[in-house]
């Protein structure tokens, strides 16, 4: 089994974590420390895992995008 963990800090993490949880295959698991949030990716194979990562990556950087733009609006319309 082939495994990655990946670790990125986050204003508000469980919202980046909450955001990627519905795009997780059987094959992942996340949770949140604090400001980290913590997802481990297995597959059975070193191709698998790059393309599972290679997704999870992207999801990550669309959540993110989308919880930076929120807060961003919210602080111009207070």
């Amino acid at each position: 089994m082939k495994r990655a963990n990946v670790e990125t800090t986050h204003a508000d993490a469980a919202t980046i974590a909450a955001a990627l949880r519905p795009d997780n295959t059987p094959s992942m698991s996340t949770r949140v420390d604090g400001d980290v949030v913590r997802t481990q990716i297995e597959r059975e194979t070193t191709g698998g895992l790059q393309s599972s990562v290679d997704d999870y990556v992207v999801n990550l950087t669309v959540a993110e995008t989308v919880a930076r733009t929120t807060r961003e609006h919210r602080s111009n319309h207070e």
